[in-house]
């Protein structure tokens, strides 16, 4: 299983039957394909639609917020961006899954741009990150050159402060609790050492510190 198969797989974990979920693009839309059985999820996309789905060959102009093309489910509602917006900073988004390039110990977020390099736009991240009452942050633990990702303080332009609620990384799973931020589940095979040694933050290791089930089965 390669490392976004595992987040994906994990991430989808904390989603619960009937949640309005928004998925970030990149990694954050595999979340959708390791849903528990039973659990059944509307997914809502900034550019106006409630009830996102696969692609199919009758829907072939639809697109997501990323621009990549997708199908509706039935019962699915279309609108537009500004009736979106008030979804999503109204707190009638259960939960959003989105990258990152920082996290730090304080819950401040980094996602939306690295100075002097292109970029697309912010998007809806720092809407949703404010409006969504889980913000999940779903991204690998270090960079390609091995960097930390999970800092004492974000270097890059914040995208929120103090508004996220969990990192699951290929090896761990972070939670913030009161304000800081705890360990609370390793992959299998990783000691709190090697976390302790891939990440800058200053965590407090969970007493209930437990091994990341990978399928709904082992929890």
């Amino acid at each position: 299983m390669d490392k976004k198969e595992l987040i994906a797989r994990r991430v989808a974990q904390e989603l619960h039957d009937g949640d309005v979920v928004n998925l970030g693009i990149g990694l954050p839309t595999q979340v959708v394909n390791y849903l528990p059985k039973g659990i059944n999820i509307t997914l809502q996309s900034e550019n106006g639609f409630l009830g996102l789905g696969p692609k199919t060959v009758d829907e072939p102009n639809i697109v997501n917020a990323g621009g990549q093309p997708c199908g509706i489910i039935a019962g699915a509602s279309m609108f537009d961006s500004a009736f979106s917006f008030v979804l999503i900073r109204g707190g009638h988004v259960d939960a959003c899954v989105l990258g990152g390039l920082e996290v730090d110990q304080e819950a401040n977020l980094a996602n939306w741009m690295v100075p002097g390099k292109m970029v697309p736009g912010m998007g809806g991240a720092m809407d949703l990150v404010t409006g969504a009452k889980k913000v999940i942050i779903a991204m690998e633990h270090c960079t390609k050159n091995g960097e930390a990702k999970i800092l004492r303080q974000c270097t890059l332009p914040l995208t929120a402060k103090g508004k996220v609620s969990m990192i699951v990384t290929e090896l761990a799973v972070f939670e913030f609790r009161n304000e800081q931020l705890y360990l609370i589940e390793t992959a299998k095979g990783i000691d709190v050492e090697t976390i302790r040694s891939k990440t800058a933050a200053e965590f407090i290791v969970a007493d209930d510190l437990k091994f990341m089930p990978i399928d709904s089965e082992e929890q």
